[in-house]
């Protein structure tokens, strides 16, 4: 015992200065009884506006983060898999889209992953706060790679659910890039915007969204597949793993009136990507497109009595 008491002082003394150098943490409030915090080696930007609150800030093993609304939206490491993931399997499974359009999606790397394909002609990205589009441009700048400027792309400035209200405009596959149903988000899981959308949809166009983590945000996957299987003939989910969303895989809502268009097969997707895409893929691949879409039993079982 005598060896063993100056040992545990001497670490205790060390232990209670080291407290003082603790650096700031940041904790997501997505999930009300649990969730994930990130060191934040630096806060690049912090800024509250009309429309939301957004927090920019460095982390060792992420890189870049990108929060709003105390929710973690994207990061440097993991970002490849939900982007090329939401942006691939709808425009190859249409397999002739010419006119796509981006609802949210400010930081650019849904974007970045829909200039790839040379078949596309129009692209309409609407976002509701174009400081989020600035301040990406300038700390993401790989989120976007350069495809703001591309020449088939117009932005619009304005809420989502007002446009899809009132454009005239129609469109082959539309890309839901938006945030979690919190605060402006929340409309863009309605019935009412659901319905706007199969308005503005080309008949055999095809609708994705961002859903949530089936483990965490059940009821939203639920419920997103009860409003789009009242409007469209296939109405489904597919799954990639995003390590920032956490507590399980990631489900994308998938919507459409082309029966066929969860069937193409693997070859069938290379012969596409080979004939139309330019750029390189760090995940998605036909095999993984395909195999997506093959549901756990507690997800068949939500989806079949929804």
């Amino acid at each position: 015992m005598k060896v063993k008491k100056p040992i545990l002082a001497l670490a205790l003394a060390c232990a209670i200065p080291c407290l003082s150098f603790a650096k700031e943490v940041y904790t997501e409030s997505l999930y009300p009884h649990w969730g994930q915090s990130f060191e934040m080696s630096k806060v690049l930007f912090e800024e509250k506006n009309d429309v939301q609150h957004m927090v920019i800030f460095e982390n060792q093993a992420f890189g870049k983060v990108l929060a709003l609304d105390g929710v973690i939206q994207t990061t440097e490491k993991d970002e490849f898999v939900y982007h090329e993931m939401i942006t691939h399997v709808p425009i190859l499974a249409h397999g002739n889209a010419k006119k796509v359009l981006i609802v949210g999606g400010g930081d650019g790397g849904t974007l970045r992953e829909v200039v790839k394909h040379s078949n596309v002609e129009e692209i309409v990205l609407v976002e509701i706060d174009a400081r989020v589009i600035d301040l990406c441009k300038h700390y993401f700048p790989k989120h976007s790679n350069g495809s703001y400027d591309d020449p088939r792309l117009r932005v619009v400035i304005q809420d989502a659910f007002e446009y899809a209200g009132t454009t005239d405009e129609t469109f082959d596959v539309i890309i839901c890039d938006s945030t979690d149903p919190i605060g402006p988000g929340t409309v863009l899981f309605t019935p009412e915007y659901f319905s706007r959308i199969k308005n503005i949809l080309n008949s055999d166009g095809i609708f994705v969204n961002q859903c949530g983590v089936p483990f965490m945000q059940t009821d939203e996957m639920v419920e997103t597949h009860g409003h789009l299987s009242n409007l469209f003939a296939d109405a489904n989910f597919y799954l990639a793993p995003v390590p920032t969303y956490v507590g399980g895989f990631m489900s994308f809502g998938w919507a459409t009136n082309n029966p066929h268009a969860r069937e193409i097969d693997v070859a069938t997707l290379k012969e596409r990507m080979e004939a139309t895409m330019i750029g390189d893929l760090k995940y998605y691949t036909p095999k993984i497109h395909n195999a997506s879409f093959v549901l756990p039993k507690f997800l068949e079982d939500l989806t079949t009595s929804s």
